[in-house]
């Protein structure tokens, strides 16, 4: 394949939509008007699905007032898709983009989405037509290898850490057990978030579970049962696919019927209502406490508007423009990785790339170092690593400890 390619770019959105990943999309948007090599940019509605139909959206010449309007908005502007093509599939994409001599494809998502652009490298390889392929990254589960953290992250663990401070302050007055279930399917990241709420001694969350580590229900309710009897409240978060003790979710353990995606990912949110329901009833039969209360966060932890960290928004309109960067220049395909530098106040990043391999439908888990030894906690260390990507948190006060 040539080192510059000339001709029009395809962009689409793929996967669970983040309150961030339209900056990306305007950071394409942005960097492909600056390249003489890329004619026109199409917009696939609906991911791959809207590259088989033609179904595009003239993307070039949008006024600045419309993109500064699609940037801030939550959600996938273009519409987003779970398929997952297949020789057949592709080969009706490829067709579309010998169609509308398309040269560049860029599709921002996660792992999944990562995964379809390694099959779609891989068969205009072997159908010998250049093209150029690059991910951009998205997940509000920060669950992408090789990169730092992954747009959409920050900005959803503002806004868990901000349920979570709201509902310790209500534990507080009206003292009792409180479990949240924020979404997580294989990594504890976002659940790990919530141990910003920490801020004055005796604040919860006093309990974080991630998937990282299994949690059998007999462990669940003796720790909060003792963390009740110690201080007279519990604060609890619970990643949606936390595993009983042989590793199972127990979101799809007690579901009757699990729904699977495209990608073969059950859809554990649904099931969250479930596991909420469980971890009350079995909280219930220890007679701690009569007040037990649970929540599952659900779908708003994507695309709430008004808590969108400015780190995470100018990070993922970053990593749009230097895919179509680095796409104009010597780069075939790849994915797109953050690399960190500095702490606190010099925090700062710069971009790479790497293989779509290296990222294509694999996860990353918690690291060990950041969660306790009795599996039931995350460790401060963990703080030094999310605090600079969550936006400004509230402060609170207390009339008495």
């Amino acid at each position: 394949m040539s080192k510059q390619l000339k001709g029009n770019a395809v962009v689409g959105q793929s996967g669970g939509p983040t309150a961030v990943i339209n900056q990306s999309l305007v950071g394409v948007i942005e960097e492909v008007c600056e390249q003489e090599c890329i004619t026109e940019l199409f917009g696939a509605v609906h991911g791959v699905e809207g590259i088989v139909n033609e179904n595009f959206i003239d993307l070039k010449h949008l006024s600045r007032n419309e993109l500064e309007a699609v940037a801030r908005t939550p959600s996938a502007a273009l519409g987003s898709s779970r398929i997952k093509p297949d020789k057949e599939y592709c080969a009706r994409m490829i067709e579309s983009f010998r169609k509308h001599n398309v040269r560049y494809f860029f599709y921002i998502g996660g792992n999944d989405s990562a995964s379809s652009a390694h099959i779609i490298n891989t068969m205009v390889q072997d159908a010998d037509y250049d093209l150029k392929v690059f991910h951009i990254p998205k997940t509000i589960d920060n669950d992408l290898l090789v990169t730092d953290h992954c747009p959409g992250y920050g900005t959803a663990a503002t806004y868990v850490t901000h349920a979570v401070i709201g509902d310790d302050l209500d534990n507080r007055a009206l003292p009792g057990v409180k479990v949240d279930v924020v979404m997580g399917r294989h990594a504890g990241y976002l659940t790990a978030a919530t141990m910003l709420a920490r801020r004055h001694e005796g604040d919860g969350p006093h309990l974080i579970y991630v998937p990282e580590r299994p949690m059998p229900i007999e462990k669940f309710t003796r720790e909060v049962a003792e963390t009740f009897e110690k201080i007279g409240r519990c604060m609890v978060v619970v990643s949606e696919g936390v595993t009983d003790e042989k590793g199972e979710p127990w979101a799809t353990r007690l579901q009757k019927d699990v729904v699977y995606d495209s990608h073969g990912n059950p859809q554990l949110t649904t099931g969250g209502a479930v596991l909420s329901d469980f971890l009350m009833n079995e909280l219930l039969k220890t007679k701690v406490t009569k007040r037990v209360r649970v929540d599952t966060f659900g779908y708003p932890q994507r695309s709430f508007p008004g808590l969108i960290s400015p780190v995470d928004a100018y990070e993922a309109r970053y990593c749009g423009r230097m895919a179509v960067f680095y796409a104009s220049g010597d780069n075939t395909a790849g994915s797109i990785c953050m690399q960190r530098f500095g702490k606190g106040d010099r925090y700062r990043i710069e971009t790479f790339v790497t293989t779509l391999a290296s990222v294509a439908a694999r996860t990353k888990n918690l690291p060990d170092e950041f969660i306790n030894e009795q599996g039931n906690n995350i460790n401060n260390s963990f703080r030094a690593y999310v605090s600079p990507l969550v936006g400004p948190l509230p402060e609170v006060g207390y009339l008495r400890k």
